[in-house]
């Protein structure tokens, strides 16, 4: 019998966006914890800035028939998801930066 997670490890799992090092991997553990806790306040603050937009073109395209706040509300859904696919790929950025610098 062949166990699919026989060799996994459960950090794979629960890393979420901790980026891989690389480079930086000489930082101390102290600014590592610092720096994926300041990425994960960025990916909720741009998550709460897309629910945000969400909610004002709902409320602005149906209940208000306000064509404004519906506008603005794709603007927030817009900025706040790219702002999450931003800081989710800062590491793999600084990475191949860095690669090619050297």
């Amino acid at each position: 019998m062949l166990f699919a997670a026989d060799k996994g490890n459960i950090n794979t799992i629960i890393g979420g966006i901790a980026p891989d090092w690389g480079p930086f991997g000489s930082l101390g553990n102290e600014a590592k914890v610092m720096i994926e806790v300041v990425m994960a306040v960025a990916i909720l603050l741009c998550m709460g800035i897309a629910v945000w937009g969400a909610a004002k073109q709902r409320i602005g395209a149906t209940a208000l028939r306000d064509t404004f706040s519906a506008e603005q509300g794709k603007g927030l859904i817009i900025a706040g998801l790219t702002g999450v696919f931003i800081i989710g790929s800062l590491g793999t950025l600084f990475t191949i930066v860095y690669g090619m610098a050297v």
